[in-house]
């Protein structure tokens, strides 16, 4: 007979919500195995399951899908006036090799021309470039990073963008909400007193609560609309090297001159747009690089709320792609079976695989776990080398001689599924040279791991391991 005390009811209520729960499994779960280990979690322990899922279950941030959706009205217009605009840049579609079609249209922007890409290598080259570029903005600087401190470097970009503001120039500033937790409330005050706007990408706020595993891991600065900037940095002491314990700290951003800054800027303004309802008004005529460069880019600005998993499928893609070539440079080495099977049908078929990773983690989960998956790799031909001069942190793809990809995301589950994360491919034999040069430095300051080095681990750094695998799909 059941209890119809306030206990049992409670408890009750719990079942329903677990069996609502199973039910949106059945209807959402991505891969069979993740279904079949959240339906059992559910049915058995709803009250520890139930709001488990809900925060590290689902994978899609439908909110902001919402909010895409019913904002077509307004974005639409902005990529049209971008599209008539910045036609005639456009790389000829026709003429392009499959895979690049593709992906322009898996993120909905156009390959565009007549860019300069300048790679930017570690902290100091990039924030001098960056706060250059906000010293000479006349109209507005957009500022987005996944995590901000109130330090040395926060307050040197803090006082380039009020020098901006007292020249009349509008700052708008967001940042993540759970990666910048710690973000001293003064920091925020003082930019607003001074007239910038600054907020948060609250991805646990608006009409989904619970969901607090997205992350909007995208770093960029606008200046105009003329120049933009992204890569790996966040802004913060660290990433100039002062953590002893990781430097120095190798990190990649590339500064980007022409057409292809309006595709960063229109990824800008959709979180913009999300985490204020605002709509600024900006300059959406693209403009050529004044020094008559002509690099093709395509920016790709991927993540949880797009209809699909575009930044797996963008990796996949330029795994696939490699007939020579694919060098990959990621601090995190987490991923799912697709990837893993990528990687070794690349190295199979005589492509030269090298996967570049730090020595030490700055994350303890996502380091032991990175090792479980390595002999599954190297077993296929795939190189990977561990860089021993530092922390390396940057997000690097060089794909033959002519493709690059420079960006937020990291080859691991959380980029592929969770966060939102941007970066630009850069097609060009001229910049995959600059590429090429950087990363062949960089592994000639690394250690390459071995077949077996995993197995000749200590029984409890393999146990560690091995367990850390196990939450992959959330690391």
């Amino acid at each position: 007979m059941f209890d119809w005390t306030l206990a049992g009811l409670l408890y009750l209520l719990v079942e329903l919500i677990g069996i609502a729960s199973a039910v949106h499994v059945l209807l959402q779960g991505r891969t069979p195995q993740g279904a079949v280990a959240w339906l059992f979690f559910l049915i058995t322990v709803p009250p520890l399951a139930v709001p488990l899922y809900w925060i590290f279950g689902p994978r899609r941030y439908e909110g902001y899908r919402g909010a895409r959706l019913e904002g077509n009205v307004v974005f639409d217009p902005v990529v049209d006036v971008l599209r008539d605009s910045g036609e005639r840049y456009f790389v000829d579609a026709p003429e392009r090799p499959a895979l690049l079609v593709a992906l322009e249209r898996l993120v909905r922007l156009p390959f565009l021309s007549h860019n300069r890409v300048e790679l930017l290598v570690d902290g100091a080259r990039t924030f001098e470039a960056i706060i250059e570029e906000i010293e000479a903005a006349g109209r507005y600087v957009l500022v987005q990073f996944y995590i901000v401190r109130d330090d040395g470097v926060g307050q040197r970009l803090e006082a380039a963008l009020k020098a901006a503001l007292e020249r009349g120039v509008k700052v708008y500033f967001l940042f993540d909400g759970i990666g910048s937790a710690t973000l001293k409330s003064a920091f925020i005050m003082r930019l607003r007193r001074a007239g910038a706007e600054i907020n948060a990408f609250a991805t646990a706020g608006r009409s989904h609560r619970l969901q607090l595993n997205f992350r909007n891991h995208r770093k960029a600065v606008v200046v105009d609309g003329r120049v933009a900037f992204t890569g790996g940095l966040n802004v913060g002491d660290e990433y100039l090297g002062a953590d002893p314990d990781l430097s120095p700290w190798r990190d990649t951003f590339i500064r980007i001159s022409g057409p292809a800054a309006q595709g960063i800027q229109l990824s800008f303004l959709e979180d913009w747009h999300w985490a204020t309802d605002d709509l600024p008004d900006w300059s959406w005529a693209p403009e050529a690089d004044p020094a008559g460069h002509d690099q093709s880019v395509l920016v790709v600005p991927t993540g949880p709320a797009d209809s699909m998993e575009s930044c797996s499928l963008l990796f996949v893609g330029l795994i696939h792609r490699a007939q020579e070539r694919l060098w990959i440079a990621t601090p995190y080495f987490v991923f799912d079976q697709q990837i893993t099977s990528a990687l070794q049908l690349a190295a199979l078929r005589g492509v030269d695989v090298r996967i570049l990773l730090p020595s030490t983690g700055d994350h303890a989960a996502t380091h032991f776990a990175g090792w479980s998956f390595f002999d599954e790799v190297l077993e296929s031909g795939c190189r990977i080398f561990r860089y021993t001069a530092g922390f390396c942190h940057q997000k690097v793809v060089l794909v033959d001689s002519d493709l690059s990809l420079v960006g937020s995301a990291n080859l691991d589950n959380r980029s592929m599924r969770l966060n939102f994360e941007l970066g630009a491919l850069v097609e060009s034999e001229q910049f995959a040279a600059e590429v090429n040069a950087m990363l062949t430095d960089d592994l000639a300051r690394s250690e390459e791991v071995q077949v077996g080095d995993f197995g000749r681990q200590p029984l409890h750094f393999r146990l560690v391991a091995r367990f850390a695998r196990l939450f992959a799909p959330i690391l």
